[in-house]
């Protein structure tokens, strides 16, 4: 996986060295995502942000272009639950106030691929799509409430921090529009989809383990194997700037 993240490094680097001119900025957003969990429950749709620096290829003469960026993402899902009464091991029934629990990897990213701009007459503005390899880092999480609830009945359903896997891959796929303001600044509006290929959360089946749910029978349960993968979709808006190489004889 390490090797996968230096050639990642090395491609991007090649954008760099290939290009004559560069385009280069910052842009960010809104993340939606999701989780895809097995032998467990479905997870809501997890609301977040992301950031990423950027640099292109720019040439005159082509719609074509090479770039590379990193990010910052938070993804991960959510479990979100009304107000509900719950009865008791003994008789007893408790009321259990509506809340939101989040399942959080904070990771940054390093993507290289190609973007294509589209022959279309819109004066200025142009129109794109775009295929990336991403690798990802996971550098903390945040895999349950921040702070203790006495009526958390999903505690057995949390992740352990252990078996969260630090490296994962994917890919980023999507298209947006630019909008220059002069020959050398402009803004863009983006929307990407973007799936991992790696379990960012690999665990084994676990015996004896003890159950944390308040209102349960006392005892050990076990727990079946359980993996999840990333998804995220995610709108972003940056700023553009063009750094222009000409030529004198």
């Amino acid at each position: 996986m390490r090797s996968f993240f230096i050639g990642l490094f090395f491609c991007g680097t090649a954008v760099f060295g290939l290009a004559q001119s560069t385009a280069f900025g910052i842009k960010g957003g809104l993340t939606a995502g999701r989780q895809r969990w097995d032998n467990t429950f479905e997870r809501d749709m997890l609301l977040r942000y992301h950031g990423i620096a950027f640099i292109e290829s720019a040439s005159e003469d082509s719609r074509f272009a090479l770039f590379a960026q990193g990010g910052y993402h938070i993804k991960g899902s959510a479990i979100r639950t009304p107000r509900s009464a719950v009865t008791g091991s003994g008789g007893t029934i408790f009321d259990v106030p509506a809340q939101q629990i989040s399942f959080e990897d904070r990771n940054v990213s390093l993507t290289v691929g190609a973007k294509q701009r589209l022959d279309l007459d819109l004066g200025e503005k142009k129109l794109y799509y775009m295929f990336g390899i991403r690798g990802d880092y996971t550098i903390n999480t945040l895999l349950g409430p921040r702070l203790p609830n006495e009526y958390d009945i999903y505690t057995i359903y949390y992740p352990i921090p252990g078996f969260v896997r630090k490296f994962n891959y994917g890919i980023t796929m999507g298209g947006g529009i630019e909008i220059p303001f002069d020959e050398l600044v402009g803004v863009l509006v983006e929307f990407t989809v973007n799936p991992d290929f790696s379990y960012q959360y690999d665990q084994p089946p676990l015996e004896n383990i003890i159950n944390p749910n308040p209102w349960a029978p006392r005892g050990n349960i076990s727990l079946p194997q359980r993996r999840s993968t990333n998804l995220t979709f995610e709108l972003s808006f940056g700023f553009r700037f063009l750094r222009k190489v000409i030529y004198i004889d």
